[in-house]
């Protein structure tokens, strides 16, 4: 099992610097295009380059957030709970995560296909959609990774 938890961090890891370049890249371009517009030369096409980046941003940084438990959450009332309905609330949580993840995984690969096929593209800059939506569906099933590492670690008395 210690293989497929550091796999499922090294996956996480390598998604979270893609999600780094890509906030790099929209801070940039925002910046730039700010300061070409003080010379009545913006870049066009700016807003949905980072509508497309930023959602690249949001989903390639999910699983490394939850894998370091990196997100706000309440727990001080499941720390209150015996050790083993601790245990039995994470593991339902992780669940039902899963299955969550795995509903919404699966729709944004059949919603990419459709995009492919039918040729949608951004309006300004023409760059098609479902290269990144495809890109959303790969974090929902890496995320049901870290999900499924978290049971592992919850069963073997190492989540805390």
């Amino acid at each position: 099992m210690t293989g497929f938890l550091w796999f499922t961090e090294k996956i996480s890891k390598w998604m979270n610097v893609i999600a780094y370049i890509a906030l790099t890249f929209v801070m940039l371009l925002t910046v730039t295009d700010v300061i070409l517009r003080m010379f009545r030369h913006p870049i066009i096409g700016t807003f949905e380059i980072v509508q497309l980046a930023g959602a690249v941003v949001i989903a390639f940084g999910i699983p490394l957030t939850s894998w370091s438990r990196g997100m706000i959450y309440v727990d001080f009332f499941v720390n209150s709970f015996p050790r083993r309905a601790k245990d039995t609330m994470n593991i339902l949580t992780r669940v039902i995560g899963i299955a969550i993840f795995i509903f919404i995984g699966y729709n944004l690969f059949v919603f990419a296909t459709d995009l492919f096929i039918s040729g949608e593209v951004t309006p300004t800059k023409q760059i098609p959609f479902y290269p990144i939506v495809y890109g959303m569906g790969v974090a929902c099933f890496i995320q049901v990774l870290v999900l499924i590492a978290d049971i592992s670690k919850v069963m073997g008395g190492k989540y805390e």
